[in-house]
């Protein structure tokens, strides 16, 4: 997986490429800790992510946590196969997807 980070002030844009799962969800997890400090705005850009895992799901939630107390945070650019994982799993009623 790789991670693209795009910070304006207090805005931050996450693009992920590849697949987030078992491996890759503690690099995430790596850069979200260091990166959320002074952050109001978080956006994920899941363009080109092919597969999400239940420990990418994790990852996703506990920024969501954090950005409920500091701001916000969408996900957008969701493919079917993603969108349909937030479904099943509820998580399209947690997360902003657009």
């Amino acid at each position: 997986m790789t991670i693209h980070k795009i910070k304006n002030e207090k805005m931050l844009t996450i693009a992920l490429e590849g697949r987030l799962d078992t491996t890759t969800a503690p690099e995430l997890e790596t850069v979200l800790n260091d990166a959320l400090a002074g952050v109001e705005e978080l956006t994920f850009d899941f363009e080109k992510l092919d597969y999400i895992s239940s420990a990418g799901l994790r990852v996703l939630l506990a920024a969501q946590k954090t950005m409920n107390r500091q701001g916000s945070m969408k996900v957008i650019h969701v493919n079917e196969m993603i969108l349909e994982i937030f479904e099943v799993t509820g998580f399209a009623d947690i997360l902003t997807v657009e």
